[in-house]
C-alpha cells in the first residue's frame, strides 16, 4: 500500500477556510452534484435497489457504513452524505413499519493523505446523525476491510488520473486536453483512465458487501464528441495561454510550460459503460446524463469569469506550485490573467460542444466471490 501511494500524484484542493480555499470556492462542484437532481436520484436508487436483508446489517449491530471518496474539505461532502442517510432512513421506516430498530450510521470521509482533514473535521455539522471518520489514502487502492461498506459515493473526483500517461509524460507542448491533440495522445489518456477506474472498481469490489450500492458522479463529455472542443477543454486552453503569457514576462520558465500536463480525463457514457462491464464486479443499475453549459463565453459578466478563476485556483493551486516551483504571488498573476483572457478570447463556441455532461452512475455490487 505504501509503495502504491508513493507513485500516485497527490495534489489536494486548497485547504482552510480562506478566500482562496476549496471550502469557499466549490459552488460549481455543488452545481455538478445537484445537476439532474442528484438528491432525488439517490433516494430513487435506495428505494429501488437497496435490499436490507442482503446487506448483512442485522449482523453488524444495525450499523450502515457509508464512504465518500474524494471528499476534500467540505461542504459538499456533508450535503451528499446527508442525502444518502435521509434516503436510507426513509426506506427503512417505510419498509419496517411497526418493527423499527434504530439504525446507526458510520461515515468515512476519504481523500489523499495531504488533504486538509483538520478543516474537514472542524466543519462537520454539529447536528449530524452519524459517527465520522477520516480515511487518508488513494482511492485507486484498498482503503477498507473486506465487505465492510454498504454505500459508497464519489463526486467530481474520478476525472483525476493517478498519474500522467507515461506515453506523454516527457513530450513537450502537450499541456492540456485541447484542440489538435494527436490520436495516440488521446488514447494514452483514455488508457490511463481505464486502468485507474478498473483499479478503483476492483478495490471497491472487495470492500462493498454483495448487493451494496455505489454512486459515481463524473464530469464527462457528450457521446460522439472528442475531448475537444468542450467547455472544460476551452477553459484549460485559456489557462494554458495565461501560462504562456507569464513565461513571456519571465515569471515562469517556458520549458516548464511546455512540459506541464494535467492529469485529467473526461469520459463519455459509453467509455464508462465499457470499463464497468469489463471489470465485471458491478452491474450498472442506472446511468443518467445531464447536460450543463460550461463554456466561458466572452459575453458573460466579469463576475462569472472571476468565479471560474477562483474555482480553478482552488483545484489547481498545489499542482501549479509543485510543477513550476512558484509562490502565491505568481499564482495570483496566473488567475488575474484568466478573466481578461476570457473577455478577449476569440475561441469559437459551439453550443453542443459547450454542454459538458455530468454522469450519474449507480452501480450495484454483484454477488460474486473474489479470486
Amino acid at each position: 500500500m505504501a509503495n502504491m501511494e508513493d507513485t500516485i500524484l497527490q495534489y489536494p484542493m486548497v485547504g482552510g477556510e480562506g478566500p482562496q480555499s476549496y471550502t469557499q470556492n466549490s459552488s460549481i462542484q455543488k452545481i455538478i452534484q445537484e445537476n439532474g437532481n442528484a438528491k432525488e436520484l439517490i433516494r430513487e436508487a435506495v428505494m429501488e435497489k437497496l435490499d436490507f436483508k442482503n446487506l448483512d446489517v442485522w449482523f453488524s449491530n444495525h450499523t450502515i457504513r457509508i464512504a465518500d471518496l474524494g471528499c476534500s474539505v467540505g461542504p459538499n461532502t456533508f450535503i451528499a452524505v446527508q442525502h444518502i442517510i435521509e434516503a436510507i432512513e426513509f426506506k427503512y421506516l417505510k419498509t419496517h413499519q411497526g418493527n423499527e430498530i434504530n439504525l446507526e450510521f458510520q461515515v468515512f470521509f476519504n481523500d489523499q493523505a495531504n488533504n486538509d482533514f483538520n478543516t474537514l473535521l472542524r466543519l462537520l455539522p454539529s447536528s449530524r446523525n452519524y459517527f465520522a471518520n477520516a480515511v487518508p489514502g488513494s482511492f485507486h487502492g484498498r482503503l477498507f476491510p473486506k465487505s465492510s461498506l454498504h454505500f459508497v459515493h464519489s463526486a467530481c473526483s474520478l476525472n483525476w488520473l493517478s498519474k500522467v500517461p507515461e506515453e506523454v509524460a516527457w513530450k513537450e507542448g502537450i499541456s492540456f486536453l485541447h484542440t489538435g491533440l494527436a490520436k495516440e495522445v488521446i488514447n494514452a489518456y483514455l488508457n490511463q483512465f481505464k486502468n485507474d477506474i478498473d483499479a478503483f472498481l476492483t478495490a471497491r469490489a472487495q470492500e462493498i458487501v454483495g448487493g451494496g450500492l455505489m454512486v459515481l458522479i463524473i464530469t464527462g463529455r457528450p457521446d460522439g464528441f472528442p475531448l475537444s472542443p468542450t467547455g472544460s477543454s476551452m477553459i484549460f486552453e485559456l489557462l494554458g495561454s495565461c501560462l504562456d503569457d507569464l513565461a513571456n514576462l519571465g515569471l515562469i520558465k517556458q520549458e516548464k510550460v511546455d512540459s506541464f500536463k494535467l492529469p485529467l480525463y473526461y469520459p463519455n457514457a459509453k467509455e464508462m459503460e465499457t470499463i464497468v462491464d469489463r471489470n465485471g464486479y458491478f452491474s450498472i443499475e442506472k446511468m443518467d446524463k445531464s447536460g450543463r453549459d460550461s463554456c466561458i463565453r466572452p459575453g458573460r459578466s466579469m463576475d462569472t469569469h472571476l468565479l471560474i478563476a477562483s474555482h480553478l485556483r482552488a483545484a489547481f493551486d498545489s499542482l501549479l506550485k509543485a510543477h513550476f516551483g512558484i509562490n502565491d504571488q505568481v499564482v495570483d498573476e496566473i488567475f488575474k490573467c484568466f478573466p481578461k483572457k476570457v473577455a478577449n478570447s476569440n475561441l469559437i463556441y459551439d453550443d453542443e460542444g459547450c454542454k459538458d455532461v455530468d454522469l450519474f452512475i449507480l452501480l450495484k455490487r454483484k454477488e460474486l466471490s473474489l479470486a
